[in-house]
């Protein structure tokens, strides 16, 4: 049976993807883990659960994690991270401004590239220092 929650990618496929392609595929990595988090965390209520998961992976918190992070990347992190982050998206919405789009898109990128490289235990390095929990 086909793993659909273990993506099995060769670096060159991985490769050939876009910045945003794998920011694609990072918004979800990212959004995933915070959900994961805010429900070991007891955050009780339906409701209560959807706004703090929105806070915490709007493009502002996403910049303000990145922010965190970036001075811990090896450089080949970084360089998948200055690919996102220079990738030129079509649209921002009107909560954002570019830079902090920018960054959002640069960390769901890198989010999106360590998953595909079934790089788990580096995703939780990184998003326990997001959390300051390192």
């Amino acid at each position: 049976m086909k793993d659909y929650l273990h993506v099995q990618m060769s670096d060159d496929e991985i490769g050939r993807m876009s910045a945003l392609g794998l920011a694609h595929i990072g918004d979800c990595v990212y959004e995933l883990v915070t959900r994961a988090h805010l429900v070991q965390d007891g955050t009780q209520t339906a409701r209560k659960l959807h706004s703090r998961t929105v806070a915490e992976v709007c493009a502002h918190a996403q910049y303000e994690a990145a922010q965190r992070i970036q001075p811990l990347l090896t450089e080949e992190e970084d360089a998948v991270f200055r690919h996102g982050r220079n990738a030129k998206p079509k649209t921002i919405p009107k909560a954002a401004s570019h830079a902090e789009y920018a960054y959002a898109t640069a960390i769901e990128c890198l989010f999106g590239w360590l998953y595909l490289k079934g790089r788990y235990d580096r995703i939780n390095e990184l998003y326990a220092v997001i959390r300051g929990e390192e």
